[in-house]
């Protein structure tokens, strides 16, 4: 077959067509992680990590319903900022044998704010809004589940770990920042362990300083993207 044959063969314009289709979503694709990876890059070289004692800085995010949360809605209350991964295994213990969504549930009863906030990338373990949409249904979690794909968020509070639990007082004031409890994801049928937040939660209600406002946080680490 010639080449004027071949070019005029519907079943070869076929194949090229659908061969440039798979290209140009290629090419999409490999673009908007392109641009997910300079995002997190950068915002990673201008972000100044929160420190105990300083005011919080107001941010903005979407949780897994598309609806948005800004920082500053909330204060004048006492907010729990808890890392999220749904695939974490040190998540799993916290919630399936730690019953963290019953914790978050007093807390809000008692007329305070949960956001749970999960930095993952595209792409890595724990992302998107399907997977967390389902782990909010598994977990029994009833507050807000935030999405920070480009990790601007989670590099301001400088999360490393999920769980890593941060306590913001009424003030807008960072009061703690450290593990769940001492724990340290080994299960909670050992007996007797220190409940890092509860305590930093009680402190603030009683307007005392908390006795230990930083602790080494326990868990996965924080899928940033890479």
């Amino acid at each position: 077959m010639n080449s004027l044959q071949s070019e005029s063969n519907p079943k070869t314009k076929t194949v090229a067509k659908r061969t440039l289709a798979v290209f140009s979503a290629s090419v999409v694709m490999f673009a908007c992680l392109m641009a997910n990876a300079q995002e997190a890059a950068q915002a990673k070289s201008q972000i100044v990590p929160v420190q105990i004692g300083q005011s919080v800085p107001d941010f903005e995010l979407k949780d897994i319903d598309g609806q948005v949360h800004k920082l500053s809605q909330y204060k004048g209350k006492t907010i729990v900022i808890e890392w999220f991964n749904p695939d974490c295994p040190f998540v799993k213990v916290a919630y399936n044998e730690g019953k963290l969504a019953s914790k978050a549930l007093a807390h809000t009863a008692a007329g305070g704010v949960w956001l749970a906030v999960n930095s993952g990338a595209p792409g890595r373990q724990g992302h998107g809004q399907e997977r967390n949409q389902k782990a909010r249904t598994d977990f029994s979690i009833t507050y807000p589940i935030l999405l920070d794909e480009s990790g601007r968020v989670g590099r301001m509070f400088d999360a490393k770990k999920t769980p890593h639990i941060f306590v913001i007082d009424p003030n807008g004031i960072l009061v703690y920042a450290g593990a769940l409890d001492s724990t340290r994801g080994a299960g909670y049928n050992a007996g007797q362990f220190d409940d890092y937040l509860g305590a930093a939660v009680k402190s603030v209600s009683a307007k005392k300083p908390v006795v230990t406002p930083e602790t080494k946080a326990w868990g996965c680490s924080v899928k940033y993207a890479r």
